[in-house]
């Protein structure tokens, strides 16, 4: 009898052993639940976000999304690049969880999106001048002083923020901000060339795509334009709002920060735009 209660004493706690084990590794798979992040991004914003010639999602903040995606054991991001109209439209819908196209913040997007609280990256800003006149105007505040005038800009558009932003810190020497329906760029071009406006607000690399580099729209432009930087504004990821999406948000923020910190961002922006974009943007 003595020996028979010792076998089942020892099956009783076989069986329990196996529940143990059984628990533990739920926890386990819980624990390590993946959850897949479908990321939209434009296809050719080159250097932001492209398809490469191997057909792979490529650019700086793919790559910096992909450098988060190492950090996140818990996320697993699946890149896609489409439009920029099926991207916005497919981050509303919740067909996509997060959209990426060098997207600047404003209050329209943030009633739309939710968007983090650290910039993936930034778009480094400023004025095409006249080549002429690029000793007279070296900074905004030059442009401002001798009340240069500022090719009208659309008020939907975020670069009338960031004047206006300059404007309510400078009221003594603000610039004269007029409002725009639409134009095509070439026609700003022309306005400075023509003397009708002495500065159009340009993103660096629209300058550089059009006018500095030799196949672009407006390379005979080049002799004649000049360019001088602003500032950096922060290029954030735009994402579908859920509670999921909020968590996935609160983790991209803590990945950022280690990016930043161990020097990533800093390697990838040089690799995709020669320098060091952050550098720009205002503490």
């Amino acid at each position: 009898m003595k020996k028979g209660w010792l076998i089942g004493g020892a099956a009783v706690l076989a069986v329990a052993g196996t529940f143990a084990v059984r628990e533990l590794n739920g926890k386990a798979a819980e624990e390590t639940k993946v959850t897949t992040i479908k990321v939209a991004h434009t296809q050719s914003y080159v250097p932001y976000d492209f398809i490469n010639e191997e057909g792979e999602s490529d650019g700086y903040e793919v790559q910096v999304l992909k450098a988060v995606d190492k950090k996140l054991a818990n996320y697993k991001l699946d890149f896609t690049g489409t439009s920029d109209e099926d991207l916005l439209i497919g981050l509303e819908s919740g067909k996509f969880d997060v959209g990426i196209k060098g997207a600047w913040y404003t209050e329209e997007r943030a009633q739309k999106f939710l968007i983090p609280e650290e910039p993936v990256g930034a778009s480094i800003i400023g004025f095409t001048i006249r080549k002429e006149d690029a000793e007279k105007y070296q900074s905004i505040d030059d442009l401002a002083k001798d009340k240069g005038k500022l090719v009208p800009i659309s008020p939907q558009n975020a670069q009338y923020n960031v004047i206006t932003e300059y404007n309510d810190a400078h009221p003594d020497q603000a610039i004269d901000l007029k409002p725009a329906e639409s134009f095509a760029v070439a026609d700003a071009y022309a306005w400075v060339l023509e003397g009708r406006y002495d500065a159009f607000f340009d993103i660096k690399l629209s300058f550089e795509t059009a006018v500095t580099e030799k196949d672009g729209s407006y390379h005979q432009y080049a002799d004649k334009l000049s360019w001088f930087a602003y500032k950096g504004i922060p290029t954030y990821p735009l994402i579908h709002k859920n509670d999921g999406n909020k968590e996935f948000a609160q983790a991209y923020d803590k990945a950022i920060k280690d990016l930043e910190a161990d020097g990533t961002l800093a390697k990838l922006s040089q690799k995709y735009f020669g320098e060091n974009v952050f550098d720009f943007v205002d503490d």
